[in-house]
């Protein structure tokens, strides 16, 4: 966990497509080694990362699809 904990320091990020241009909620992601996936808020690059297992980030990517989260 150590590495992906560093890993996330150098990963490429990418913006979800579904976050504003207005400074609104925006979601990044990169992908780490082994499948596993770091998750922030753009608005804080400074603050944690949420790492998730592949599994994890199956069920996310799933919840999301069936509208969770509005």
């Amino acid at each position: 966990m150590d590495e992906l904990i560093r890993e996330v320091d150098t990963a490429t990020w990418r913006k979800s497509t579904l976050s504003g241009s207005d400074g609104g909620d925006c979601v990044e992601v990169a992908t780490l080694t082994g499948g596993h996936r770091g998750v922030r808020d753009s608005k804080d690059t400074s603050d944690p990362a949420l790492i998730l297992t592949p599994a994890g980030w199956n069920a996310f990517v799933e919840v999301i699809r069936n509208g969770a989260f509005g």
